[in-house]
């Protein structure tokens, strides 16, 4: 070898598994999308299932993947038929005929009477082709060009019946010799045998790589064992079978008998046979028995017809395995070199997409099993899907008001301590050290680069030097389940919660659910909670534990923050039984109204959210809103998450909301202020 022959590279396609150089796959899309069945009532588990089946805004998902491969079946049934072999040899077996008709009709020397007995011969041959050519085996032919034409159908039979048991025969046999067809005779004896001796457990691993080294190339999949020979050799003799098993019973009864025609000897027929039955005894689990129906006009033999239905049989497993609807299904599961093979490779890359998606919301501390070993959404994903929503939040803040508040952690305040990445518009004082220690190490990798970049810039948050303490009150009645408010309301929280966890960490923040009774929950269990169709809206309790939560932090500022869409139907009694009552029963009204009376006293800055149109509803809020001095706004479902985080941050300014943000004016009616 010459010293460039040892320097040469050679370059193609990577084939060690997923591309090292590929990008990391965008999990937001997918965080917001589980997040929101989940919220819903799903569990993370079929929330994750159902986004790998409806795929992201500009990546195909399982239902699309597995609409194609519906499609591609339905396109090789309609497209095929199964009489293409049979329909060469009746084109060979009239090509014969035609040319010893010529032949008889020119040949002056022929005697007359054997003449009129070969015309004879030809005129009553069977309408069978297979009987036909039975018939003709022995016929003296006096044409060169018709009995050429007639071996060539021994021949064609004896390649197809080869070619339906191992792929490319029908091209590799072509002018075979007799040298060559005695070699495959006797690949089919050996082969034979070393099934036999195999399904006795006789068989040696020396046995199988000596037939190897003298058949192997009739092998192209190049197994490594005895089993991997058998699983490519059955499922090709199972795809022929069915094959046989599509054709009508005339169709099968006439290939029968032409195959023992197959080289002028049924040797080769009986080699074959007996390969079938040591494949059907070897894999019985192999689909031996079913068949399709082939609607098409394209005539296809018995080795292209056998490839189809191997085809058929890929999509019917890629089917399942993209369906995903058996216990334990993984993505891993998916055939992605099957699918690109069956489906082109775009169609591998969105699967290769998938799986990989699938892993890294296994592997990336999203998702975590709980004690009772169900996958639920860890706070790390809480806190990507917290972040997600509050930018969302954000943009509806700023386009419809031109506020920044969401960013702003009290831009006049403290220094909290914390420091961030620099946004567009913050004016929080620079992390100086942070920014230029940033500067260094980018420098380091580039030297041509900047001396400064915006990149490198970090700020320090701030923090407002006045505490609150936060009451988010969200209504858990069967009306909020009902009438589609329930995710709004969780999406809510969920931004509430991450904007006090990232930027007003000295707040105090308590969330209460209140349907036929309250309950403080934790952020996790409120994301998680199952539509709640228990009637009954109790204002009164979740009053009752939000002022406890204010007597808790007396030196911080209270904020009550209400969310509901309808006037109280239950109260608290002294016993602490719930007494519920439709239409609302006077003393359940007293007792709220008492709370709430309370919450004033204590200082609360009052916001009621009103979901719904009821004038009854808008009545009673407006009268509770005017006795603690509160404020009342009707927003829209999809703006009611900027509308609480926008009263929030009203209150941590020191004023009122409408101080903070004008008048609530949405455009085109999207939300307004009442009272």
């Amino acid at each position: 070898m010459g010293r460039a022959d040892r320097h040469r590279s050679r370059y193609g396609r990577y084939t060690g598994g997923p591309d090292p150089l590929a990008p990391p796959v965008d999990l937001a899309e997918a965080l917001d999308a589980i997040g929101q069945d989940v919220m819903a009532g799903y569990s993370p588990e079929r929330a994750m299932r159902e986004f790998l089946r409806r795929g992201g805004d500009s990546q195909r998902g399982l239902d699309d993947l597995a609409r194609q491969v519906a499609e591609r079946r339905r396109e090789l049934l309609s497209q095929h038929r199964m009489d293409g072999t049979l329909q060469e040899v009746k084109e060979l077996l009239d090509k014969a005929v035609l040319a010893e008709r010529g032949q008889l009709a020119r040949d002056v020397d022929l005697d007359d009477s054997d003449r009129s007995f070969r015309e004879m011969q030809l005129d009553n041959l069977p309408a069978s082709t297979a009987a036909a050519v039975s018939e003709l085996s022995s016929y003296d032919w006096q044409s060169g060009e018709a009995r050429e034409a007639y071996e060539q159908i021994k021949d064609l039979l004896g390649r197809e019946l080869l070619d339906q048991r191992f792929k490319g025969m029908k091209q590799a046999m072509q002018n075979a010799t007799d040298e060559d067809r005695a070699a495959v005779n006797q690949m089919l004896t050996d082969l034979n045998q070393l099934l036999s001796d195999h399904a006795q457990g006789t068989d040696t691993p020396e046995q199988f790589e000596e037939f190897m080294a003298q058949h192997g190339e009739y092998f192209p999949e190049n197994p490594r064992d005895v089993d991997e020979l058998l699983d490519a050799l059955a499922s090709r003799a199972a795809a022929a079978q069915r094959m046989m098993n599509s054709m009508t019973a005339e169709q099968r009864q006439e290939l029968m008998e032409l195959s023992q025609q197959a080289f002028g000897s049924p040797e080769l027929m009986q080699s074959l046979a007996q390969l079938d039955a040591n494949l059907q005894a070897l894999r019985p689990g192999e689909d031996w028995t079913s068949g399709e129906r082939f609607d098409g006009e394209e005539g296809m033999g018995l080795g292209d017809g056998t490839g189809v239905l191997q085809d058929l049989a890929d999509l019917d497993e890629l089917a399942e395995q993209l369906s995903q609807s058996y216990d334990g299904s993984r993505m891993d599961d998916v055939d992605l070199d099957k699918l690109s093979r069956q489906l082109g490779e775009e169609a591998g890359v969105d699967a290769r997409t998938l799986a990989e998606l699938e892993r890294a919301l296994r592997d990336s501390g999203y998702m975590k099993r709980g004690s009772d070993g169900e996958l639920r959404l860890s706070p790390k994903a809480m806190r990507q899907l917290g972040k997600a929503l509050l930018k969302d939040v954000a943009t509806r803040l700023s386009g419809r008001q031109g506020q920044r508040d969401v960013r702003q952690s009290g831009a006049a305040g403290e220094l909290s301590g914390s420091s961030r990445e620099w946004e567009f518009g913050d004016t929080e004082p620079w992390d100086v050290t942070r920014t230029v220690t940033n500067a260094v190490l980018r420098r380091a990798g580039d030297a041509a680069g900047p001396l400064l970049s915006i990149e490198d810039v970090v700020v320090q948050e701030t923090e407002a030097r006045t505490q609150a303490a936060v009451a988010l009150l969200v209504d858990t009645s069967f009306s909020m389940a009902m009438d589609g408010r329930w995710v709004p309301m969780k999406r809510t929280a969920l931004a509430l919660h991450h904007l006090i966890q990232s930027r007003f960490r000295g707040d105090h923040l308590q969330l209460i659910g209140f349907g036929r009774h309250a309950e403080v929950m934790e952020i996790e269990q409120l994301t998680a909670l199952d539509a709640m169709w228990d009637k009954g809206t109790n204002l009164h309790h979740a009053l009752l534990l939000a002022n406890r939560h204010f007597r808790k932090h007396p030196n911080a500022q209270p904020v009550l923050l209400i969310v509901t869409d309808g006037e109280p139907t239950s109260h608290l009694e002294r016993n602490g039984q719930v007494s519920f009552s439709y239409p609302p029963h006077p003393l359940t009204v007293a007792l709220t109204v008492r709370e709430l009376d309370n919450s004033g006293r204590l200082g609360a800055q009052v916001t009621f959210f009103r979901l719904g149109e009821d004038p009854g509803l808008a009545r009673f809020i407006d009268q509770m809103a005017q006795r603690v001095g509160g404020q009342v706004v009707a927003p829209e479902l999809d703006d009611l998450g900027a509308a609480v985080v926008g009263s929030y941050l009203g209150s941590r300014q020191g004023g009122s909301y409408r101080d903070s943000f004008g008048d609530w004016g949405f455009g085109g009616g999207r939300g307004f202020w009442v009272g």
